[in-house]
């Protein structure tokens, strides 16, 4: 399976993914890479925090953007080279993410892609903004 060829790419073009975060993703986040930070799996504690609440990782709110970047735009075969990130506002469970790429800027040169990234809550509000460079499929 391929992705969209960097030749078919076009600067505007935008692809999003969209999940609501559940408690057993947090739990399962923080198996795999062993951040247990009570903020995301005490409640206790968590009640504590500025947040009021438990928070999902923000890792775990970014790979959401790795899913739109491997598997819509540019698709399978791409390689994610860079990526900046800004987190604004937390992600609790239950919130509903929507995790978005859009093409800003094609680099010929190498056939790479600058991507606009961000991911929203249900309300709308921008809870990660950032930028990723990725190798586009050649084609």
């Amino acid at each position: 399976m391929q992705g969209k060829p960097f030749s078919q790419l076009r600067v505007g073009e935008a692809a999003e993914f969209g999940k609501t975060v559940s408690e057993a993703d947090i739990h399962g986040f923080a198996g795999i890479c062993g951040d247990f930070n009570p903020a995301h799996v005490n409640e206790e504690y968590a009640r504590g925090t500025p947040f009021g609440s438990r928070i999902a990782h923000g890792m775990l709110t970014a790979s959401l953007i790795s899913t739109v970047i491997g598997t819509m735009l540019p698709g399978p075969g791409s390689i994610y080279m860079q990526q900046e990130m800004r987190f604004s506002a937390p992600v609790y469970i239950g919130d509903t993410i929507t995790a978005r790429a859009e093409v800003v800027e094609l680099l010929q040169e190498k056939q790479r892609v600058r991507l606009r990234t961000t991911c929203t809550n249900q309300e709308g509000k921008i809870v990660l903004d950032g930028e990723a460079l990725v190798s586009a499929p050649r084609g």
